[in-house]
């Protein structure tokens, strides 16, 4: 089968919805390069300035809620045009909004964005790519998010430059989004790749399991023909597809009670949820502040920013380049394990670092450790499982239930990180990160199987067990990848 397939068609469709990825990466970003800005342009107190950054979060769990139920009715493509018209949205918006209320609603409206592409993005590519690269592919979208975080600095960085050049525009509004105001630029930027994602997307098919779900089979075998270049393959998928959904036809929730399909949903949400109990935004998100008052300079915590950005990202490329090679969950072990050394190491430095007179450079470098061990590990494979783990009738909602807990996580981590290193110093909020990995590293080992290599059929059999001997093969799959 490796010699029919369309390897290049499905690299383009995978990149295709990889860059609602980007546009992801983007929105959450580049919120740090306008906060001391918008702060003192609109005279923000610390409670407003804490609704400036956290509303988005709130439409992205307002998005989440509903993307599962969006992509399972009107489509997977549908819904991807949809969270680009919702970017391009909050862009322009934010870019041209006259007052502070505006730009809180421009930014929640790109929070529902982020929301529905969190989804939608991962479960398209998990289902046009083939199970021998579909870690590989599904990894685009992580990467494409790594991308979109370190662009988001990069634009940050050159516009404040540019800004304070001295340079004008003979254009007022331009003068005003560029120079005079430039947190406008930086938040109107994501209007270019928005539109880009937002045409390219009429390019590339409905996904062909979605097809088969509501029954247009002609559609479904012309696009798997065309990613399998074979007739014979693609008539073969679409009868295992066929025959997963004949046990399947309650009620959506029905399906989503069934023992076996409410067990890996649970899973995913612990998986979901404790992975942001690991450090992974607290570190992203404070990491800059951290660093200030360990006592690395201030003007240069942009520059650690974009460093931590550019590991963050280069790390992702390998993880993509070995994951279906590798396997799921040994990446997790071996990056979770380093993820716990280096949060004792961070603890341990800001408990004797000064007494010890210790570099506050090691600091960095543990940090920059940590995000390597992240991102090559828990970053890299929580939306390639969570993409492939539920039945295909389901799997829009069942992945909103896991992405919900997501981003109830990465709330949680956020209001509470600020409390935890004033209440329980630097070092006590990073042992704890490193305890969380623990009962992460139990659930993965004992409870999730590996699905390297197995297609979304066999996947779906395991939960179900509806088919023994795929049962069977996928735990034997398992036991050699965990050995």
């Amino acid at each position: 089968m490796k010699t029919t397939i369309n390897l290049g068609y499905i690299i383009f469709l995978s990149v295709v919805a990889a860059l609602g990825g980007f546009l992801f990466g983007y929105d959450t970003a580049v919120i740090s390069g306008t906060i001391a800005q918008v702060t003192h342009l609109f005279q923000l107190d610390t409670l407003q300035q804490g609704w400036y950054v956290g509303c988005a979060l709130i439409g992205s769990i307002v998005g989440v809620l509903f993307s599962g139920i969006l992509s399972d009715s009107i489509g997977r493509k549908r819904t991807m045009i949809l969270s680009a018209i919702l970017f391009s949205t909050s862009a322009i918006g934010c870019a041209f909004c006259i007052d502070f209320n505006q730009l809180v609603v421009y930014r929640i409206i790109g929070g529902i964005g982020i929301g529905v592409v969190s989804i939608v993005s991962p479960l398209y590519i998990s289902e046009v790519s083939v199970a021998q690269f579909r870690g590989r592919m599904v990894s685009l979208y992580q990467l494409a998010v790594t991308v979109g975080f370190l662009g988001a600095y990069l634009v940050n960085y050159q516009l404040l430059a540019y800004s304070e050049s001295g340079n004008h525009l003979p254009i007022a509004w331009l003068e005003k989004i560029v120079v005079t105001e430039v947190w406008r630029g930086m938040l109107g930027m994501e209007t270019l790749p928005a539109i880009i994602f937002f045409i390219i997307i009429f390019f590339i098919p409905e996904s062909p399991r979605w097809l088969i779900v509501k029954g247009q089979e002609r559609k479904a075998t012309y696009i798997l023909e065309k990613i399998y270049n074979s007739f014979k393959e693609a008539d073969f998928q679409l009868n295992e597809t066929k025959s997963v959904l004949v046990s399947e036809t309650r009620s959506e929730w029905s399906i989503l009670l069934k023992p076996g399909i409410l067990k890996a949903v649970i899973i995913g949400v612990c998986i979901a949820i404790l992975g942001q109990f690991m450090g992974v935004n607290a570190v992203l998100y404070y990491g800059p502040s951290i660093f200030e008052n360990a006592g690395l300079s201030g003007g240069d915590s942009l520059f650690y920013q974009v460093l931590v950005g550019l590991v963050n990202t280069l790390t992702t490329i390998l993880a993509l380049l070995i994951i279906d090679k590798v396997g799921r969950k040994k990446l997790i072990y071996y990056g979770v394990s380093g993820m716990v050394v280096s949060l004792i190491l961070i603890g341990s430095y800001f408990l004797f670092g000064n007494a010890w007179n210790i570099s506050s450079l090691f600091l960095l470098a543990f940090f920059l450790c940590y995000v390597f061990c992240c991102a090559i590990s828990i970053c890299a494979v929580i939306f390639v499982l969570l993409s492939e783990m539920y039945p295909t009738k389901i799997r829009g909602l069942a992945m909103s239930i896991a992405g919900f807990a997501l981003w109830i996580g990465t709330y949680l981590i956020g209001q509470l990180t600020p409390w935890m290193l004033q209440n329980l110093t630097p070092a006590g909020t990073f042992f704890l990160f490193a305890i969380m990995c623990v009962p992460y590293m139990l659930i993965v080992w004992k409870l999730v199987p590996e699905t390297t290599g197995k297609s979304l059929e066999e996947i779906e059999r395991y939960w179900t067990r509806s088919e023994p001997v795929s049962y069977t093969h996928l735990r034997a799959h398992e036991t050699r990848h965990d050995l």
